[in-house]
């Protein structure tokens, strides 16, 4: 059986959560990271020397690295529909998902949400939060343009161009920070919301997090 470690209010882990409830696959979960310890012991370490999650064994294939698992599990669990066989379709959604990781994640989850959010208010760079919010809301602008006239990133369904940057929405619409008029972005969220994997995984609350650098 596939083997999921990491904490529900991990922003990584809960791309890989909510992808494994799309594919309908049947997982352990191991809670690791922050209170549950568990990334510090030998065994894990033996698992990801880095220390870090989310980490999958998969029936013997360990896999760590967020987006190198959902690459992995669309391959292995969900092709065509994830994982089409020809390179050039599955750029069309490969390219959102390392836009998200090397763009949108660093502005928002970390410039915003740890930079404001997780970080005690004395130690807030206000500066820094201003003009990681403004970066951001160009982020949201384009994604806004990608979805005024289709529903999803990649198309007219879910698909790996969706996970890394839909993750971010919960989070992103929940704090009390300036955004801009965005409605297609707005709609696309309605959508994900409508996904029971993405309610049970991905609109976790993360009061935890709140002043906490450590964690």
């Amino acid at each position: 059986m596939l083997r999921i470690w990491g904490r529900r209010s991990s922003f990584n882990v809960q791309k890989v959560l909510w992808f494994a409830g799309e594919l309908g696959l049947a997982y352990e979960h191991i809670p690791a990271g922050g209170d549950h310890g568990v990334v510090d012991t030998p065994e894990f370490r033996a698992l990801n020397p880095h220390g870090r999650v989310p980490v999958i064994d998969d029936d013997g294939t360990v896999v760590w690295e967020s987006h190198t698992i959902l690459r992995y599990l669309a391959a292995r669990h969900g092709a065509p529909g994830f994982w089409p066989a020809d390179p050039a379709v599955r750029s069309q959604a490969e390219r959102w998902m390392d836009w998200a990781h090397t763009s949108l994640q660093p502005a928002f989850l970390t410039g915003v949400f740890w930079g404001y959010y997780r970080t005690p208010e004395p130690l807030r760079d206000l500066d820094r939060i201003r003009a990681r919010i403004e970066e951001c809301a160009g982020y949201f602008r384009l994604l806004d343009a990608r979805l005024a006239n289709q529903p999803f990133l990649g198309g007219e369904r879910l698909t790996l161009a969706d996970i890394p940057a839909g993750t971010a929405l919960y989070r992103y619409f929940e704090l009390d920070i300036a955004r801009p008029d965005v409605p297609h972005v707005q709609a696309w969220y309605q959508r994900l919301r409508q996904r029971p994997s993405y309610r049970e995984h991905v609109m976790v609350p993360f009061d935890e997090l709140y002043g906490r650098l450590d964690y």
